[in-house]
């Protein structure tokens, strides 16, 4: 492999001024880049990317924090923040941090120590106060998550919107006997949802009954664990808002298994809009969580803040519904 020094010398210049060329960052006479760009090219040089980073303290890499790596709404974020960094000759290098505190400390230590440009942040478990205090040192964007004190930081979904566009959709439908099939409420999207719910039967009217009210987990088993328990009581429910399209189709299954049909006996709404929501049957309706718009804001905030640029204000971004086939009125 050819050295900066062999291509110096062919292009008869000192190595500095073959660097100078390459960053493009001091003017070069036109003639004497001519000799280096055509010296370049005949040997086929291309510089050490770990000696690049040495000299200019950057890798041109970004460090993502995720709390699981399986699941497709994560595969969604991954992808897009992926191909928007790609875009600027920027690669992404993922660690999981598994939903707990010590080991999303853990996986922000590896990022950095593998001298990455700056973090991306998906952890649930992490404090605020940790959040900030990061963000005061290193360039940071939270994903999924408001820290007050770094609200600019910050890419946000509004859940508690989404939370009650799904219930009110169902109280439009007729139905009074709504349960909610939560994620843990610990995390913040989770208990924004549940908000929500209580916000819509608030409006008609209709105070929660807490046993309608099921925490589980985001994953299908606590949809399908959830449903029995819900069942298990003998409560007069009509519908269910589930945490997210994983535990709807967990709900659905269950339903499925005990012959109860949706939506004609039961009416079920989702959190998402996952691919495969679309295509079981009864297709899903569901809340659209626009993942792919907030992952390249996300991108692009963490690229101005490793460029020294200032940060635009804060933006939540809107749920919407996506009506489909497993709702429908309640039996009279």
């Amino acid at each position: 492999m050819p050295t900066i020094r062999e291509v110096a010398a062919r292009a008869g210049v000192s190595p500095a001024t073959v660097s100078r060329v390459m960053k493009g960052e001091v003017p070069v006479n036109a003639e004497t880049r001519a000799r280096v760009e055509a010296a370049i090219s005949a040997l086929g040089y291309a510089p050490n990317a770990f000696a690049r980073s040495l000299a200019s303290n950057r890798l041109g890499g970004v460090g993502l924090v995720i709390s699981h790596l399986a699941g497709p709404f994560m595969g969604r974020v991954m992808m897009t923040l992926e191909a928007t960094l790609r875009q600027a000759n920027v690669s992404l290098l993922v660690a999981s941090g598994g939903g707990e505190a010590e080991r999303e400390q853990e996986a922000v230590d590896f990022l950095i120590n593998r001298r990455c440009d700056g973090l991306i942040v998906h952890a649930d478990a992490l404090a605020d106060e940790t959040l900030s205090a990061l963000a005061a040192t290193t360039p940071l964007v939270v994903f999924n998550r408001r820290v007050a004190e770094i609200e600019a930081h910050c890419i946000y979904l509004d859940n508690e919107c989404g939370g009650y566009l799904a219930t009110r959709h169902l109280l439009e439908q007729g139905h009074r006997h709504i349960a909610c099939l939560t994620g843990p409420l610990k995390q913040q999207d989770a208990a924004g949802r549940l908000a929500g719910y209580h916000r819509a039967l608030g409006e008609w009217g209709i105070e929660a009954d807490t046993r309608m009210i099921i925490e589980g987990d985001f994953v299908e088993g606590s949809g399908e664990r959830g449903m029995t328990t819900l069942l298990a009581r003998g409560l007069p429910v009509t519908a269910v808002v589930a945490g997210n399209d994983d535990m709807a189709l967990g709900a659905m299954t269950l339903l499925r298994a005990r012959g109860i049909a949706v939506p004609q006996t039961l009416s079920l709404v989702g959190y998402d809009n996952e691919a495969c929501s679309r295509h079981v049957v009864p297709s899903l309706s569901t809340i659209h969580a626009p993942l792919e718009e907030m992952a390249q804001d996300a991108a692009e905030r963490l690229l101005m803040l490793v460029a020294g640029d200032a940060l635009p204000p804060a933006m939540s971004f809107t749920p919407t519904l996506i009506e489909r086939e497993t709702v429908a009125p309640p039996k009279v």
